[in-house]
């Protein structure tokens, strides 16, 4: 049940709302930290340090906050259309691939400004055809999206497993990843952007693949919301049976929609393996696909709230690991737990406080 139900004020519903869950989320949090035998303030005072108080952690923060935007768009898209796609993790790793074999098959040939570009534009299109698969079976042959998703996360890395071992993997070698990028493959950084205007920048993973997540962002707020397909897309996750009635084919809309998402999930393998790690490796992912859909839920499903809610998750990662470094006996899985907190109560029960609001706000202005 949305808050829509409760009849609460747009500005209540995106953003009092998502502010009061976070409070509460943290206020849980810090009860959960408090009983293990440590100070919340002080936990809570090493993670925002590590994550927005020095330039190296900033960089990593928006680094994770990227893939996130990337991620929780493609959730974002696919859920307009009615579509719950769970599957950026296969759609991710399938990209990956392509993304490889273009660096490693065209960088001798191509230059830089040529070939990134163009493995831009590969990983979106592997992105897109992963996902077109489970679309088809959804539209034409009437599988449950979730289900196809799911089997088809274990097939891309299956796959990607099988390629890394056999083929893409350099001769002699005992780990399993690919061949390094050449240069000409590799997106980036910042603080190489940065050096070319002699501005000093402290190294950080933080590329050019983020300024890719702001493109996605406003083409999906355009999209959406701008453009004929979107709101042909929406009406169609809304209302199957009127949409169709008033001509729109809801087949189409869910073959678009996946493939959008797909090219969304795609954009993660340009800014782990272009711009980070430089060589396809067997789980780059790392579980980002299906973060994005805690976050396309935190941020209600727009780019603006994706965004936000992707810069929350960044702040979590990173001030998650400077967290278990700095607190002697305040172990890793200690920070899952408070992080899984925090996604439980400001995300999946978003709307358990907007009867209360409602209420709230239904008694003001009877006064």
């Amino acid at each position: 049940m949305s808050s829509a139900s409760y009849s609460l004020p747009r500005w209540v519903e995106i953003g009092l709302l998502p502010v009061w869950n976070l409070l509460v989320a943290l206020a849980v949090s810090a009860a959960v930290v408090l009983a293990i035998g440590h100070s919340p303030v002080q936990a809570f005072q090493v993670l925002v340090k590590g994550a927005l108080g020095t330039p190296s952690g900033l960089g990593y923060t928006l680094y994770y906050a990227t893939t996130f935007v990337f991620t929780g768009l493609a959730v974002a898209v696919a859920f307009h259309a009615g579509l719950f796609n769970i599957g950026g993790e296969g759609q991710g790793t399938f990209a990956g691939l392509g993304l490889t074999l273009a660096a490693l098959y065209l960088a001798p040939q191509w230059p830089a400004w040529l070939l990134l570009p163009l493995m831009v534009v590969v990983a979106a299109l592997f992105g897109m055809a992963w996902a077109a698969v489970p679309a088809y079976l959804q539209a034409w042959r009437g599988s449950h999206i979730v289900i196809t998703t799911i089997m088809f996360n274990f097939l891309a890395a299956s796959l990607n497993a099988y390629l890394l071992v056999n083929v893409l993997r350099p001769a002699g070698s005992m780990a399993v990843e690919s061949t390094p990028f050449p240069e000409a493959g590799r997106m980036p950084g910042l603080h190489d952007v940065a050096a070319w205007f002699g501005i000093e920048m402290l190294p950080s993973p933080l590329n050019l693949s983020s300024l890719l997540a702001v493109a996605a962002c406003v083409f999906v707020g355009w999209f959406l919301w701008r453009s004929r397909l979107g709101y042909a897309l929406r009406a169609v996750g809304s209302a199957p049976r009127a949409a169709e009635y008033a001509g729109i084919h809801p087949k189409r809309q869910i073959l678009v929609a996946m493939a959008i998402s797909g090219a969304m999930a795609g954009m993660v393998a340009v800014n782990e393996l272009s711009g980070v790690q430089g060589k396809l490796a067997l789980d780059f992912m790392a579980g980002a696909g299906f973060a994005g859909i805690a976050v396309s839920l935190m941020g209600r499903n727009h780019p603006v709230g994706i965004v936000l809610a992707s810069l929350l998750f960044g702040v979590l990662y990173q001030g998650g690991v400077e967290v278990s470094f700095e607190l002697p006996g305040f172990s890793r899985e200690m920070v899952v737990t408070v992080q899984g907190l925090i996604v439980l109560f400001a995300g999946a029960m978003a709307m358990v406080s907007a009867p209360l609001f409602a209420k709230l706000f239904k008694g003001a202005r009877r006064g």
